[in-house]
This record gives C-alpha cells, structure tokens and sequence, in this order.
C-alpha cells in the first residue's frame, strides 16, 4: 500500500480546482469516537484523476463493522464505497470511462471501490482488485491532498485508475449506489461460478439475504437457474422471494434444505455462494454442494474461527471451492448494466429502506447496525450546499479551477 496517497499524481502539471463553499467529509476518527466534519476548499486534480460531486451514497456493512470495531481500518479515514454522482472537473489529460469514452463534465457516473496501476503483475493478470500498489475507497488514511477519499463526503477525489461507469438519469440513485460494492461482487461470484459448473442451467443456493445474496438471487434466476436462498431471518426470506428465489429456507430447520430440493425435483446444489461469512454457514455450503459442484466463498470477510475441512470429500466430490473478493471493472459494468435494464422485475431501489443527511451519518450507521434495511442511504445533495448544480448548468461559485505547476 503507499505511504503517499499522493504519489499517482505525476510531476507535471495539476489541476487546482477551488470548492465554493468548501467540501464537506465526515472523518471516522475511530471506534467510539465521535465522526468529524472536515472542509476542503480545494482538490488538486492528478491527470486521469475526477473530482465528483456525491449524490447518494448507501452504508454497507463494512462500514458499520469497521465504527463498531468488528474489522480494522485506518483512522482517521472517510468511510463509505457505495456511491453515485456527478463530475465537476479532470485532471489534465481528462480521464476516461471503462469502454474508453472521455469523461464529460456534468456526466452522471458511478466508480469502482478501488483504483488500480494497471502494469504490476497482478493487473495484467486480470487481479486488478489486487493491485500491488491499490487504492480503497472508503478504506484509506486520511492524507494531506487526498481528504476526499470516501463516500461520506459531499465530494470525492477518483484517483488514476478507477473504474468509471457513465449512468443514465432515470435509473434512481438508491438503486445504482450499492452496484459498487454489493452487486458487481454478485456479478463476479457467477462469473466464477459458471466458470467452475459448466451448466447452462445450474442449481443455485445461496446462502444469506444480504445484497449480495439477493443480487446473486435475481442474476442466477434471470439466466434460467433453479434458486434457493437461505437465511435465518424471516423478512430476509420473504424479500428473497421478490428477488427470484424459489424457495427460501431457515438454515436452521435441518429438514428444510432436503425438503426443498426434494419438492424442486433436484438432489441439491450445483453450486453455493456463500454470502454470509458464517462460519457455520461455510461449513453448511461445503457439505450441500453436489458432485462436480463449485462453493464460491463471498462472505468472509472477517475473522472467524477455523473452518474444518474434509479433503477427501472434496475430491472424490470433484468440488471446486473459490473465494471472490471486490470485482474487476468489466463486473461493475455488467453489474450496472444488469441494475438498470432490470427496474421493472427486481426492485433493488427499495432495499434501501430509510436515507439521512450526512450529518446525520451517525444515525445511519446506528440504524444499519440493527441488521434490519438491507441498506440505509445518505443523501448528499440535500446535506451540503456543495451539492451538483442541476445538469447542463455550472455553478460559477463551486468550482474555480486552473492548472498551476506541481
């Protein structure tokens, strides 16, 4: 990881763009500390690099277990990696979408989590999630000329190399927000899993309701899978259902899963994704998956105990078991265009199920550390008059920028 979070920005030339009135983030300062708003009356742009103004941005759930001290995170540091919003300047140079179209001022954009070098020997195998030299939105130190490096700010700083997705106006914002983190991981677990049982009409369990379970849900349902969720909470269960579920089980019922597939007309799963991160969960996918299935892990994202494992069951099982982390780009563009195209049959905008202002993140946080909204949203446009001007028009007091010598 760089000491510098300014080193992508080449010794040339920069952009200095002056914020009026300044830019607002909320600092996490650390656990059970107060969160901080910091102003940032000027963004020096790198070239390739994007100065956003946030629209809407959603808590994920790292987010609340990083506040409440359940995963580390550098502190100080602007949490949040699920956003949509608009461009307000480039850098020198511009910069330029996942298709390779120029990124236009105004434009209404989404962004990857994380922005990668491209050239280490991870990019060019495709890992660009895990760049020897990669940036995490949401997940950074605080640092001089990078404050603006999370969703919980009225603006962001996209640095060179990050996955920039052009989105349509229509498409609501609590809809598209999550895409960023949630759904283009979904993407990349059936881009793995596929790639493992090649079936054209696979049985799919999932385990857990979350959005990453329930985006997993309505992909494998709109390719024609048979599609189990499972998950302990009943209102999880029932929102599978809107989300292509045939069937939703109680992991806890030991008849349940047997019963179900039984009532399917199939002996089990040709392939589980894990979404949850349970322990027990991950031990449930390892034993349910059928023979020449494929167990994707997702969930795991956390410390847990030990999982046992039986290697013999595995192969003579001829079972592969993959863990997916974050997404290359090609997922968050797959993932959009899924999220947009699919509006009138899985209702993805009602996940998020209350919004706050930003100063009043701390609420959200509270309120999605109940486990009750799938999301909680922050409206950024409604909480700072830094907000985007409409579009097609400019805000000649938001934003003065010149190119001043590094």
């Amino acid at each position: 990881m760089r000491s510098d979070a300014a080193a992508r920005v080449e010794k040339s030339t920069a952009r200095r763009v002056h914020l009026q009135p300044a830019a607002t983030a909320m600092v996490w300062l650390g656990v059970e500390r107060p969160l901080e708003a910091v102003a940032v009356p000027d963004v020096v742009l790198g070239p390739g690099e994007v100065l956003v103004a946030v629209e809407f941005a959603t808590i994920c759930g790292s987010d609340v277990h990083t506040m409440l001290g359940h995963r580390q995170s550098p502190a100080p540091g602007v949490l949040g990696h699920e956003y949509v919003g608009r461009v307000v300047a480039t850098g020198d140079g511009g910069a330029r979408t996942i298709d390779g179209k120029a990124v236009e001022h105004d434009a209404r954009i989404v962004w990857s989590v994380m922005a990668s070098c491209g050239a280490c020997d991870r990019c060019t195998r495709g890992l660009t999630q895990k760049c020897r030299t990669l940036l995490k939105y949401g997940h950074e130190r605080l640092t001089t000329r990078w404050e603006l490096s999370g969703g919980f700010a009225t603006h962001m700083h996209l640095r060179s190399g990050t996955g920039i997705v052009a989105v349509d106006e229509t498409t609501p914002a609590a809809a598209l927000a999550p895409v960023t983190c949630g759904t283009a991981t979904a993407v990349a677990a059936m881009r793995a899993a596929l790639s493992a049982v090649e079936l054209d009409s696979p049985a799919v369990l999932v385990s857990g309701a979350g959005l990453i379970g329930l985006s997993v849900a309505a992909l494998a349902r709109d390719r024609g899978c048979t599609v189990v969720v499972a998950d302990p909470d009943e209102r999880r269960r029932d929102l599978a259902a809107r989300f292509g579920a045939h069937a939703a089980i109680d992991p806890g019922d030991p008849d349940a899963a047997a019963e179900v597939w039984a009532g399917l007309g199939l002996p089990g799963p040709d392939i589980v994704i894990e979404a949850s991160g349970s322990r027990t969960a991950v031990s449930a996918a390892l034993d349910a998956v059928e023979v020449g299935g494929a167990v994707i892990l997702v969930g795991s994202v956390f410390p847990t105990e030990p999982v046992t494992l039986d290697p013999e069951s595995l192969v003579r099982g001829l079972v592969t078991v993959r863990g997916v982390h974050n997404y290359a780009s090609a997922d968050l563009a797959a993932a959009l265009d899924f999220v947009a195209g699919s509006t009138d049959r899985w209702p993805f905008a009602e996940l998020v199920e209350a919004t706050f202002p930003l100063e009043r993140l701390r609420e959200g946080v509270a309120l999605a550390a109940t486990g009750g909204p799938v999301r909680v949203g922050i409206e950024l446009s409604a909480s700072s008059g830094a907000a985007t001007a409409p579009r097609g028009q400019r805000r000649s007091s938001e934003v003065d920028a010149v190119t001043t010598p590094r």
